[in-house]
């Protein structure tokens, strides 16, 4: 009887199950307050925050109170409280049967390996939670196997997971952790993935292009800094033409460079699904953007663009526009190049394109010269249309109504552009449609709501 007791005190609290962790912490008698008769019955009929009391006495961690207050509600926020693994097991024990949290944050707790497999083990059994956040918490090899293996076996019901930064310690086998990748293939649960600012270099890039390549459920991935480089996006480029489900990819601050804006060109070719392309920070000039253009100058799909701060010219600019003219199947509405600064000629060429493109947006830098003369004053747009309205005896709800063809009081900015673009009763050109929709989606929600 003293062996076995001397076995079961040398046990850490850590290394225990969840469902064992009541029943491990009884046998240790004098080291804590809690007294349980039946160890087996631990937590059996307690739920909620006496559950999580009870959990804490056990991993002898202080309770949190903001999570208390929040336990009974559908999100809740401990990013950066210092929990580290004892306290975040604590609220994993809570969280077991939890049925009304669907959103849980917890960046920066420095969980460790030991925390993310305990968040783990309660994803296999919690029906509720959708959306978590466990970036900047140093996971390991260990943690990162964990959360790779309950995404292989599809035992959770999260959509959306956030793992950006410090995936693992910088001593760990990056290769170990990369399994992370290959377990999204058969994952048909997680639609939003941030894996941000986790340094996974080439290698990294050529296991996501495998994934994607297979993956038919995420929708949205984040990628940026990363160091992919030119082999890692070149994978990417190949697993993104036959991926039939990714819409938004962000690549930012990977120098992709001009070969990897080549592979991507050539995915957005066959690729029907992409609408959000974001390749900024990315070390592509004008030669790289003529080589993305190809597929631009083909694909039917892509709406949004995001290409500033990379050295393009005016050169540049003009191809990126003249691959949306060529196009009659472009949906491009946003293509941002907002540190190039063009010319006249540039100015041009985009009164034209959008004339047939209408709901195309080109956000550039400055007109060259243009600082030199005086600026061109244009009247107030939304004066210009309460005159119009006044005259004719219209309402200002009138006139959004008539644009708004699903009657939700909400209208996408592509298709209000268009409208402004396409009507010839108000005399407003796209400079001050550009001007007037930046006034009514204040926070580029892509939505006017009037």
């Amino acid at each position: 009887d003293h062996d076995e007791e001397t076995s079961n005190t040398s046990e850490s609290p850590e290394s225990v199950s969840l469902a064992d962790a009541s029943a491990e912490k009884a046998t240790q008698g004098s080291d804590t307050d809690l007294e349980v008769e039946d160890p087996e019955k631990a937590f059996v009929g307690i739920t909620g925050t006496e559950l999580y009391l009870e959990a804490c006495r056990l991993m002898e961690v202080v309770p949190v109170s903001h999570f208390i207050q929040n336990l009974a509600k559908p999100y809740i926020n401990l990013n950066h409280h210092g929990l580290g693994p004892k306290g975040v097991k604590a609220i994993a024990i809570a969280l077991v049967s939890n049925a009304t949290v669907t959103h849980l944050e917890l960046e920066d707790n420095c969980i460790l390996a030991e925390g993310a497999i305990c968040i783990a083990e309660m994803l296999r059994e919690n029906s509720s939670l959708q959306e978590l956040n466990i970036s900047n918490n140093h996971l390991d090899t260990a943690g990162a196997e964990a959360i790779a293996s309950l995404l292989l076996d599809n035992m959770s019901y999260l959509h959306t997971l956030q793992l950006s930064g410090r995936l693992w310690l910088q001593l760990a086998g990056r290769s170990h952790c990369l399994c992370t990748f290959v377990s999204l293939q058969g994952n048909y649960q997680v639609k939003e993935l941030d894996l941000s600012h986790n340094e996974f270099c080439e290698k990294g890039g050529q296991l996501l292009g495998q994934m994607l390549a297979s993956n038919t459920t995420l929708e949205i991935l984040d990628l940026s800094w990363n160091h992919l480089r030119r082999q890692g996006t070149v994978a990417l480029g190949t697993g993104l033409r036959s991926n039939s489900a990714l819409k938004v990819l962000n690549l930012s601050w990977n120098g992709v460079g001009n070969e990897g804006a080549l592979a991507l060109g050539e995915a957005l070719k066959v690729n029907t699904v992409l609408v959000h392309l974001d390749i900024s920070n990315n070390q592509i000039n004008n030669e790289g953007a003529k080589k993305l253009c190809r597929g631009l100058e083909v694909n039917g799909k892509l709406k949004i663009l995001k290409m500033a701060n990379n050295p393009l010219t005016t050169e540049g600019a003009t191809a990126l526009v003249t691959s949306v003219r060529k196009n009659p199947k472009s949906m491009m509405e946003e293509i941002n190049i907002s540190n190039v600064l063009v010319n006249e000629t540039f100015i041009k060429l985009l009164d034209l394109v959008c004339q047939t493109h209408p709901e195309l947006d080109v956000i550039y830098g400055e007109v060259e010269g243009c600082i030199a003369k005086i600026p061109k004053q244009h009247p107030n747009p939304m004066k210009v249309i309460q005159n119009y309205l006044k005259e004719h005896n219209l309402r200002l709800w009138d006139f959004f109504r008539n644009i708004d063809k699903d009657g939700n009081m909400k209208i996408p900015v592509a298709a209000f552009q268009r409208a402004m673009m396409q009507q010839s009763s108000i005399p407003l050109d796209r400079v001050q449609i550009g001007e007037l929709v930046r006034k009514l989606d204040r926070n580029r929600t892509g939505v006017v709501d009037y």
